[in-house]
């Protein structure tokens, strides 16, 4: 295993539509141990594989209740509303007000290709999203509500 990079907000491959995983291989199980790793370094509860720098449709999630993986995750319900600080690794040291729903069911495939489908709540369900939203070329920032823009917070201020 190993720490890879974090691309910050500056990187134009964050905008971009991650592709599919079609092959469960050494080189995905490769990625998804490094990426535990730098998720857990960084402390972390979230991390998508374009924020290491790959294209590809992969998650890594643990907000205290268990490390999980996503392959190829797909929100297919949600339920709820909270608006509530985010942040993320890509975006150090700031902070903003986003709505997400409070519970959402995702379907992924695990490292081996299986399907399966994960629920989650509050920072769960949030931490879902988030991820799932970078696979789409999306950054929290993006959806910080109108109102509350001003409340970006800026490290040290």
């Amino acid at each position: 295993m190993a720490i890879r990079n974090i691309v910050t907000k500056q990187d134009p491959i964050l905008r971009k539509t991650s592709r599919p995983v079609e092959r469960f291989n050494d080189k995905l199980w490769q990625l998804l141990d490094d990426m535990k790793e730098t998720m857990y370094k960084a402390q972390g509860v979230g991390l998508a594989a374009v924020q290491v720098g790959f294209l590809r449709r992969v998650v890594v999630v643990d907000v205290g209740d268990g490390y999980l993986e996503l392959i190829n995750p797909e929100i297919i319900e949600m339920s709820g509303e909270e608006i509530a600080d985010e942040g993320c690794l890509s975006v150090p040291g700031e902070s903003g007000k986003v709505k997400r729903p409070t519970y959402v069911k995702v379907r992924a495939q695990n490292r081996n290709g299986a399907w399966r489908i994960l629920e989650g709540t509050d920072l769960k369900a949030r931490c879902f999203c988030h991820e799932i939203d970078h696979l789409d070329g999306i950054l929290y920032t993006d959806k910080v509500i109108p109102e509350a823009a001003e409340d970006i917070i800026k490290a040290g201020e």
